[in-house]
């Protein structure tokens, strides 16, 4: 199930669909005609693998025709007649209808790929509430056995997992409609024993709520099984005596909805799966445990011809609905500020000392120490808010720390840096005009001193402003900026501050929304080197890359293990309107190079809060050694 670059150039992705075609109730051979031109339909349209309805060969609504020999047979010669018609296409399908067996009938999911019947799969749980009641003319699935079928003797019952030789991770099982609503579903087994993608063959009828929480079970099922899950309901055709059918549709993969149909509609709803994501989801949770104990049914594919077009969001740390963000922002500020608050509390400290500088990290920073004193009935007083001007300090990040300090009620304090780094020029024998990393750091460095022994007068703490997307990139001056006594940003990625930042802004008052929109509206930069006309000369994504790009990067790699070939192409995709490849390649091989040689910089971070599923501490989620060489994943990169 491990994925290697170049075994498949689509990186893992794989095209499938939950098909619903219009059917008459009992008219197998037109049920068949409808079938087979969708499942035409796939093969043109790169699809590898397909979910039918629940007997859609006969229709579910058919009642005590299923007794009938003559359904029976229609259906077994349907089945016949599709897989003589559908031989050629390149595709897995997995098509419903009653399978009669000694003195049983079987609802089924037939499995047939280029000709040949796989494989049935029996339903195992028949509803018999309500308006349904199966169990009159079905009984439940055996365990796996054989049957014969279109002239073909073939694995039979449950626990079926069809995998695909070669195509790398493609592992197949299917269930039948309330198999999804037991309380045990066998797609746990299938997934466990190793099936990726699991199909639901349905026919849910239609009343008002279900759709909803239709949905959440099989998003729900997709991520408690790491898999990706297809969901095929019926629709139109069924009979409506006393039920509608609305021709449900879902694509899901680990807990997230990729494509659903619009209720009431008929034809193909189609989704890239990824199934080097799931393979790395299931490598990285280490309580997913593999049992094999369901019957492999081995089958091939030709790599289905399709050009990926899968979207990725720009933003993978920022939620796409503004209410889903604003509950965001909102959760992660008090987050922030409820590990802060603890940290006071435990060492009984009213004070707190923050270097701010007009930018959008401190400023954060700022934003949150109030919120914890707050929460602790702390006077905001006791928060120091000092300004370190400095060779690059210019006039609007000055006085927007200053004026952000005062609408806080925050103490404000300004200790120039100059004189005390001049000094230490002549200490160290630097030409102040060589302007340097030297130059640079020396004015990080003598911040933090400040910021330590003014927090050692007042008995207070020191916390930090630097942000994950700095601590990737090694952005950060070693026992500079990258020290304090607690990091409140350390697992917010830049792209995100902003949003964090901007949310605060909209929220307070006309005066702080106001400071808070110019800090949004100036260039991000350390201000280490002076300005030009007053105005910032120093601009961070001007040296590092775009922070939008490096976020994109640095989630795909720490979230799933992507390769940077993988990562590249997803990037180039996504920002195809903003940067060429040659721009995104020139970035990832910055963020590689950075994040390899910062190691030793992350393992020496300050305390601080996890907020999300991607962050660097080395005491939790990242461990990685301090002189491991980045060679393997710069050579992928230079042969792009």
């Amino acid at each position: 199930m491990y994925f290697r670059e170049g075994e498949n150039m689509k990186d893992g992705f794989f095209r499938v669909a939950a098909a619903t075609p219009e059917i008459r109730v009992a008219d197998c051979e037109y049920n068949r005609n409808a079938v087979a031109a969708l499942m035409r339909e796939c093969a043109a349209r790169g699809v590898g693998a397909a979910a039918f309805p629940e007997l859609c060969l006969t229709g579910y609504t058919c009642g005590d025709l299923f007794r009938d020999r003559t359904l029976l047979s229609g259906a077994e010669d349907a089945l016949a007649k599709l897989l003589e018609e559908t031989k050629d296409l390149n595709l897995l399908a997995f098509v419903g209808l009653p399978v009669p067996r000694g003195a049983a009938l079987y609802n089924c999911a037939a499995a047939v790929c280029r000709g040949r019947l796989l494989g049935v799969a029996a339903k195992s749980f028949l509803p018999n509430y309500s308006e349904f009641y199966e169990t009159r003319h079905f009984s439940p699935a055996p365990e796996s056995g054989e049957i014969t079928l279109c002239g073909q003797t073939v694995p039979f019952g449950t626990g079926l997992v069809f995998r695909c030789e070669n195509v790398p991770g493609l592992a197949v099982g299917a269930e039948i409609c309330e198999d999804l609503w037991v309380p045990s579903p066998p797609s746990e087994k299938l997934a466990k024993a190793g099936a990726t993608v699991l199909f639901n063959l349905s026919a849910s009828d239609e009343t008002i709520g279900k759709a909803g929480y239709r949905r959440a079970l099989v998003t729900g099922q997709s991520g408690r099984l790491l898999c990706a899950y297809v969901y095929a309901g019926a629709g139109e055709g069924e009979s409506t005596t006393d039920m509608i059918f609305a021709g449900e549709r879902l694509v899901a993969e680990n807990g997230t909805l990729l494509a659903q149909a619009e209720p009431f509609t008929e034809g193909l709803t189609v989704a890239e799966v990824d199934l080097e994501r799931i393979a790395q989801e299931r490598i990285h949770m280490t309580t997913w445990r593999e049992e094999g104990s369901a019957r492999e049914i081995p089958f091939t594919l030709d790599e289905p011809s399709f050009v990926p077009e899968r979207k990725f969001p720009r933003l993978p740390f920022v939620p796409d609905d503004r209410t889903d963000l604003e509950a965001r922002c909102e959760m992660i500020l008090n987050m922030q500020a409820a590990g802060l608050k603890k940290r006071l509390k435990h060492t009984r400290m009213a004070h707190a000392v923050i270097g701010v500088s007009g930018g959008l990290d401190s400023t954060l920073a700022l934003l949150v120490t109030a919120r914890a004193f707050d929460s602790l009935g702390l006077d905001r007083k006791g928060i120091a808010a000092v300004t370190m001007p400095g060779f690059g300090t210019t006039a609007r990040t000055k006085s927007n720390a200053q004026r952000l300090a005062e609408l806080l009620g925050a103490d404000f304090r300004t200790i120039p840096v100059g004189e005390s780094v001049s000094l230490h020029f002549r200490d160290i024998g630097h030409d102040p005009e060589t302007r340097d990393v030297t130059y640079e750091n020396a004015q990080a460095r003598e911040r933090t001193q400040v910021l330590m022994d003014l927090a050692n007068q007042c008995g207070g703490l020191v916390i930090g402003t630097g942000d994950l997307s700095e601590l990737a990139l090694g952005w950060a001056t070693y026992n500079g900026d990258h020290m304090s006594m607690y990091g409140v940003n350390c697992s917010v990625p830049k792209t995100l501050v902003r949003h964090l930042v901007h949310h605060a802004a909209v929220t307070g008052t006309k005066e702080l929304c106001a400071v808070l929109e110019d800090v949004l509206a100036t260039p991000v930069s350390p201000e280490l080197l002076p300005p030009e006309n007053g105005e910032i000369a120093q601009k961070t994504e001007n040296i590092v890359g775009p922070y939008e790009l490096h976020d994109f990067f640095l989630y795909y790699m720490l979230r799933f293990g992507f390769t940077p070939g993988k990562i590249y192409r997803m990037a180039v995709s996504s920002f195809k309107d903003a940067y060429d490849a040659a721009t995104v390649k020139k970035w990832l091989r910055e963020f590689y190079r950075r994040f390899f040689m910062s190691q030793f910089k992350r393992s020496a971070l300050p305390d601080g809060p996890k907020v999300g599923s991607v962050t660097l501490s080395q005491r939790g989620d990242w461990r990685m050694p301090s002189d491991a060489s980045a060679a393997l994943w710069l050579k992928e990169i230079d042969n792009l």
